[in-house]
């Protein structure tokens, strides 16, 4: 039809919900959504829909309107088939591709290092983890590079995984300069409970919370990360800053952490991966005193420290177990640079050491071992030191402490292996020798395929002020040829013990015969080929 000259334009204004159907070219303002609409007019007319037309304006949805987004994949030489058919591909509003992806910011964190970002990170933790359960609702929350600024402890309920753009790019500083927070991060549960409160109300325990690309930093003394009644998360590439200089770190005086771990009885932190992380400037890089279980420390730095990894200084339920410090560089550490307590299960492998031990005087000045383990069943294996021979003489790389009561009772520590090769060594345990008695030590059995052509028994007596060390020879064999064994060892004086070896079918036995003088300990390991 031909253009109608319109003399006089009417318009409308009212809530958003009662906007009705406009004369054509009416203007309707919807006064609470700020949005402005045009009538189409009648069907008579030419019109194509009957309806209102939104004019767009600073206030419109144009992203919620457009559908225009179609993925192409034209870097692969081709354009990519999403629907059925080439001629139906699939397509998405911009909105809802967008919200494919969230950003800190999008919850009104700045990242400028001055504005305080505390409540816009947990806002946003807590509206895409805590709102609701359902798992459409979960994305991962991106930290673009910036510092954001903290004032209290930031919250990670289950299921989060935060990343960030490196560990000097993303940065979350606590700045508070008042009563600083205990710890900086800590894992909640599904409701952003923290502390006695988790599982309250129903809510969902920690898990499966990764961290990655960022660092954690902070200006006062507090804790940075607390991983608490959680399993199975992960923490990748995550710098740990605390705010202690070197010359703070002779002593525990500000006793913090980079991480800490905690459990209840009820509920055990398990299945925890440190990997390719640095602590450094704070009194503990780790320290766990609760049980925890499968927890592994690799490729990581620990910096300026008072002590690397302190484990089980007063354990609780046991302590850590199956705590695994492997494949990371320690360096300017005042004391031990992992220290175990009276706790089991527990091993460090492969790392390297530098000026570690030596208050921070370096070759020359040591004050305590390198490695210091307070129980029998833990492992140092293939750990490496810059300490010298002669400073190992006055405080040793590894001190491996065995804990024996003074009645010398037996020991009820398991022995854990070691095998290069085909050659399999036990880290030794210690038992008792009863007074005036003739017993059995230990017992192998050769059907599992091992021992079957013998085995090293090394051992050391001490027996009142006697000693004795030396090295048992076993060969057995089974039909004509019976067992043989050859003793080989030196005393300062007779212990009154003498060792024998028997075999009964596939099981040969180490025995023992004392005189009648007091008891003693034979510490013990075992070599044996598979």
């Amino acid at each position: 039809m031909a253009i109608t000259q319109v003399s006089k334009i009417t318009h409308r204004k009212g809530l958003q919900e009662n906007l009705p159907q406009l004369d054509g070219a009416e203007l309707g303002w919807a006064i609470d959504g700020r949005r402005l609409y045009i009538g189409n007019g009648d069907l008579t007319e030419g019109a194509s829909i009957i309806g209102n037309t939104e004019i767009l304006t600073e206030f419109s949805d144009i992203l919620g309107a457009a559908r225009s987004y179609t993925y192409e994949g034209l870097a692969a030489g081709y354009l990519a088939l999403t629907g059925r058919s080439s001629t139906n591909p699939t397509a998405r509003t911009m909105q809802s591709k967008f919200d494919d992806f969230a950003s800190v910011k999008d919850f009104g964190a700045i990242g400028d290092g001055s504005i305080d970002d505390t409540a816009a990170i947990n806002d946003a933790l807590f509206e895409l983890f805590s709102r609701q359960i359902n798992t459409e609702v979960r994305r991962s929350l991106y930290f673009p590079a910036g510092i954001y600024k903290v004032t209290d402890t930031i919250k990670i309920p289950p299921y989060v995984r935060l990343w960030g753009e490196g560990i000097n790019s993303s940065i979350i500083k606590y700045t508070e300069t008042g009563s600083a927070a205990a710890v900086v991060v800590r894992t909640a549960d599904s409701l952003q409970q923290v502390g006695t409160a988790l599982g309250d109300n129903v809510a969902i325990m920690p898990t499966n919370i990764e961290i990655s690309n960022m660092t954690i930093e902070s200006t006062a003394a507090n804790d940075l990360i607390y991983f608490e009644n959680v399993d199975d998360s992960y923490m990748n590439s995550v710098g740990l800053i605390g705010n202690l200089p070197q010359s703070s770190l002779s002593t525990a005086g500000t006793p913090t952490a980079g991480i800490r771990i905690k459990s209840t009885t009820a509920v055990v932190s398990t299945s925890l991966t440190f990997d390719k992380c640095s602590i450094s400037n704070i009194t503990y890089g780790i320290h766990v005193d609760d049980k925890c279980q499968s927890v592994t420390v690799s490729n990581s730095r620990f910096d300026t420290l008072y002590k690397g990894v302190e484990l089980g200084e007063t354990p609780v339920n046991g302590g850590p177990e199956g705590f695994k410090v492997i494949h990371n560089m320690f360096d300017n550490v005042s004391a031990q640079g992992i220290e175990v307590g009276d706790i089991a299960l527990n091993s460090s492998a492969f790392n390297v050491f530098y000026d570690v031990g030596n208050d921070f005087n370096g070759i020359g000045s040591p004050i305590s071992p390198v490695i210091e383990m307070n129980n029998t069943n833990n492992v140092s294996m293939g750990d490496m030191f810059e300490r010298t021979d002669s400073d190992n003489s006055s405080q040793e790389r590894i001190r491996l402490t065995i804990a024996v009561p003074a009645s010398y009772a037996a020991s009820n520590a398991v022995s854990q292996t070691s095998q290069s090769g085909s050659l399999y060594n036990e880290s030794g345990r210690v038992i008792e020798i009863a007074n005036n008695i003739s017993s059995a030590l230990t017992i192998f059995n050769t059907e599992a395929g091992v021992n079957n052509d013998g085995f090293e028994f090394k051992y050391t007596i001490k027996r009142g002020d006697t000693s004795r060390s030396g090295v048992m020879t076993v060969s057995n064999e089974y039909g004509a040829n019976a067992l043989s064994y050859n003793d080989d060892y030196n005393e300062n004086t007779s212990t009154g013990v003498t060792l024998s070896a028997s075999q009964t079918g596939s099981t040969v036995s180490i025995d023992y015969i004392s005189d009648n003088t007091t008891t003693g300990i034979i510490s013990y390991s075992v070599s044996y080929m598979a």
